[in-house]
């Protein structure tokens, strides 16, 4: 069995992310453990998307993306790059986001490292949005999501599947329900 899922953590976050976690727990549970990759990605965007590119290369077949909030923005615009295609959950859509709020010091959630989110970041972020070829992608959303407009999301991926849920968070606090769907959409 060919294939390979390729989760991206979000801003801050981490391959302890807890849907990080869950999704290598149900592979290794399926057997699939080997096909399941969730790299640190550097606070630096051209450095994160440098670090999957040479993976996705690297993988020798199909790739699956999975990216969280701004892990979606990376899996929008790896999945373009690449020909791929990518689950986004509750994704930043930082072609409606002022990114200049970010700028400044921040700690990573699970580490507690601190990095420095410059003005060069968040044009570099800027620089990387890709319009979404529809047949691609699988949008997961909670109308909850305190952290992002999830309206945005659904704007920017019309034309997309989409699944918005209501209630929730920025976590998407349903996840666990849409692992095995997850695995079937990247034909794991």
């Amino acid at each position: 069995m060919g294939g390979l899922i390729l989760y991206l953590h979000g801003f801050c976050s981490s391959p302890a992310s807890w849907k990080s976690r869950l999704l290598a727990e149900e592979m290794a549970r399926r057997g699939l453990a080997a096909h399941f990759v969730c790299p640190p990605l550097s606070p630096v965007p051209d450095e994160a998307i440098a670090t999957l590119s040479r993976l996705i290369e690297q993988a020798g077949g199909a790739v699956t993306l999975v990216g969280s909030s701004l892990g979606g923005h990376y899996a929008n615009h790896l999945a373009e790059m690449h020909g791929l295609n990518a689950v986004l959950i509750n994704p930043a859509v930082t072609d409606c986001l002022d990114l200049t709020k970010f700028v400044g010091e921040h700690a990573n959630f699970h580490s507690g490292e601190r990095f420095t989110f410059t003005a060069v970041h968040a044009a570099q972020l800027k620089a990387q949005v890709c319009r979404p070829n529809p047949e691609r992608y699988w949008l997961l959303l909670e109308e909850g999501d305190e952290v992002l407009d999830y309206r945005q999301a659904q704007a920017f991926y019309a034309g997309c599947r989409q699944t918005v849920l209501a209630g929730g968070d920025h976590s998407f606090t349903k996840f666990p329900e849409f692992v095995p769907q997850i695995l079937e959409f990247a034909g794991l």
